[in-house]
């Protein structure tokens, strides 16, 4: 039976309030905790990266008790809600820091806080994409189901990243007057924010859940961990998009965590919230575009990895001008439009793209290994994204460590303009330009010598799976 109207709807608002929970953790986390709070950056990223450790551990193991759930409402419904209303308290705390703390105090609690704030998205986003391969049948109605929900998920990011600076800095200065320092505005501001955002979240989850129950699995019997992680290593097709994902998120996360202090410290201006929340918007509108309209009319002409090939050179292309633009001290937002065009778009397709890669990844476990585990396959996901921030968080720290860049607004108020020196900047473009360009030219490399999961093989694959069954 296909899916429903309603079904699709519901399970697509599901993806806006996940990632605008992901969003404003992975771009805002560091920003908030060094900038505003005033936390060594060093420690900042050392607190990221752990946390995406422990979740090496913490993600497999949560796939394989969402595998082995069994309840009247499902394997993944329980599970959703579940993480969803822990994970959507610890966002609240996580940008709630008490004032009295500072130092150490403020350090550990940093790091409980993301710590936990991940073992509960975990908690909610394994099952979410594990209803991908369990909610259709392979082939045009997974295609078309991950890309919807991929579409939506970049939805909820682009909200975020538009309306969160000139958000938290209105609720901010409502609450504690226009004169108060940026640092006390920006802290207010981001601690109703993100209560908002985690009560948008709940609402948006509890619309899934009841509109939405899985309609194909296939039985199998649970795994030891042991056994899970056997399986795991024997699907290389599994591990080459790990990867794969792993690489493009890092390159991307890395810009996204350095264009705001590119904004603040090298436009430099007193409209530079506006400026950068333009740049945001525009970029977002791109990435949302991409999924929705781009996409498939690419899909119409091209198989998906041509459009991979295609979507990993337009954002090296789009980084390339950026540095061009950012090394000749362009500041014009217009002119920017440029290079957010090439890589905004590239970023949405790509999205669509591993989500329909790694699904059919499953098939291929299945068909390799006679195990279909299409839970601890998207747990994978779950981790290899969370890692990809971690590691993009630690290499934005170490560069505003390195170039001395942040931190200067705790005692400053509103009115003034916070300014870098020159060879400081000069190593912020390089970081968020040249690092990107790198790693995306080691995704394609090892991807195109690696993954054999096209379009030919998929159609066999396929055949002799539903000979078996």
């Amino acid at each position: 039976m296909r899916l429903s109207g309603k079904e699709k709807v519901a399970y697509g608002l599901g993806a806006v309030g996940k990632d605008m929970v992901y969003m404003l953790s992975a771009s805002y986390v560091l920003y908030y905790y060094q900038d505003i709070l005033g936390v060594s950056t060093v420690a900042m990223g050392i607190i990221l990266l752990v946390a995406r450790i422990f979740d090496a551990f913490n993600d497999p193991i949560m796939g394989i008790v969402v595998a082995r759930t069994k309840t009247k409402w499902g394997k993944f419904r329980p599970w959703l809600l579940i993480g969803t209303i822990t994970n959507a308290v610890m966002l609240y705390f996580l940008y709630a820091a008490p004032p009295t703390l500072s130092g150490g105090g403020l350090i550990a609690y940093a790091a409980i806080f993301y710590i936990l704030w991940g073992v509960t998205y975990t908690m909610m986003d394994i099952p979410y994409w594990s209803m991908v391969p369990a909610f259709t049948q392979s082939g045009k109605e997974r295609e078309n189901l991950s890309a919807l929900a991929r579409s939506c998920a970049g939805v909820g990011s682009a909200l975020i990243s538009v309306v969160a600076i000139i958000t938290v800095n209105a609720i901010g200065k409502a609450v504690v007057g226009e004169e108060a320092p940026s640092a006390i505005i920006e802290r207010t501001g981001f601690k109703w924010f993100a209560l908002i955002v985690a009560v948008l979240f709940i609402v948006f989850t509890l619309v899934t859940c009841i509109c939405i129950k899985e309609k194909s699995s296939v039985d199998m019997e649970a795994a030891s961990v042991k056994d899970m992680f056997k399986s795991l290593i024997r699907n290389d097709q599994a591990m080459i998009m790990v990867i794969a994902i792993v690489l493009v998120n890092t390159a991307v996360y890395i810009t996204n965590n350095l264009v705001i202090y590119f904004f603040k410290y090298d436009i430099a201006n007193l409209s530079w919230q506006k400026d950068y929340t333009l740049f945001t918007m525009f970029g977002g509108g791109m990435q949302v575009l991409a999924m929705m309209l781009f996409f498939p009319l690419l899909r119409k002409l091209w198989n998906t990895m041509k459009i991979f090939y295609l979507s990993i050179g337009s954002a090296i292309l789009g980084y390339a001008v950026l540095l061009a633009m950012a090394l000749t001290g362009t500041k014009n937002i217009y002119i920017l439009f440029i290079p957010a065009f090439f890589i905004m778009s590239a970023v949405g397709i790509l999205n669509v793209i591993v989500t329909v890669f790694l699904a059919n990844t499953v098939d291929y476990g299945e068909w390799k290994n006679n195990r279909r585990d299409e839970s601890v396959i998207f747990s994978m996901q779950t981790f290899v994204v969370k890692l990809a921030s971690g590691l993009a968080a630690l290499v934005a720290s170490l560069c505003l460590h390195v170039f001395k860049i942040g931190g200067a607004s705790k005692d400053e108020v509103v009115t003034e303009v916070v300014k870098a020196s020159g060879s400081s900047l000069f190593g912020l473009r390089l970081t968020m330009t040249i690092i990107p360009i790198v790693v995306l030219a080691i995704a394609v490399l090892i991807f195109r010598k690696k993954y054999c999961l096209n379009d030919e093989k998929l159609k066999e694959i396929t055949t002799e799976l539903s000979t078996r069954r």
